[in-house]
This record gives C-alpha cells, sequence and structure tokens, in this order.
C-alpha cells in the first residue's frame, strides 16, 4: 500500500459513524449488512449512514454488492490487511515478538502502562 492510499483509508475512518459501522462491519464478516440495518443498529439517520458508507467505499476499505432491493456492505479485507501492513511495516525493526497484539486488542505483552 502506498502513503497516499493510507492517508485516505484512515480519513475515512477518522470519523465516528464511519469508524463505528467499520467495527461493526468487522464482526459481521464477509456476509455483510444492508445499510438500513448498520443504520438501524447505530441508531444513525439512513441518509447519513449511506454517505458514510460511502466514503467508506470510496476508500477502498468497504466492498457493496446488490442483493435484490438491498445494497449489502462488507469490509474489503485484503485492503484492511493492507492498511495494518502498512502501519506496522516498520514495526520494531520488523521484530514480531514487539509488533504483534494479543486477541484483546491491548497493548503488546511487553508494553506496560
Amino acid at each position: 500500500m502506498k502513503s497516499e492510499e493510507a492517508i485516505l483509508a484512515l480519513g475515512a475512518l477518522a470519523q465516528d459513524d464511519r469508524l463505528t459501522a467499520f467495527r461493526l462491519l468487522m464482526k459481521e464478516g464477509p456476509k455483510g449488512l444492508p445499510s438500513g440495518e448498520i443504520a438501524t443498529r447505530l441508531d444513525v439517520a439512513p441518509t447519513r449512514m449511506s454517505f458514510h458508507l460511502t466514503g467508506l467505499e470510496r476508500a477502498g476499505l468497504l466492498e457493496a454488492k446488490r442483493e435484490g432491493r438491498h445494497i449489502l456492505y462488507s469490509v474489503n479485507q485484503d485492503r484492511m490487511r493492507a492498511l495494518l501492513g502498512f502501519l506496522i511495516e516498520d514495526c520494531c525493526g520488523n521484530d514480531p515478538a514487539v509488533c504483534c497484539f494479543p486477541a484483546n486488542g491491548t497493548a503488546p505483552l511487553n508494553e506496560t502502562k
């Protein structure tokens, strides 16, 4: 991933509704959710949610597919992995023991707060 692509993706995530929607879709996996259901679950106006989902899609973080009258959104897993890889590419001299995070999403094992 190039810096420009990472900046676009990170910029798309730099808003509460978009970040929350992205995290919800991460939990849902490849099946995705229709925009209306995302809006309902997050208590966001449907038109506002559609706007945010479109921004995430333009940044390449979401994929949209039509299923009947609905558009289902899901995380573009390859793009997400590329972004994460870009962010930790040079982490701690590429030492996986330092850069790897435990499953609960907290700080690295060797880092103290």
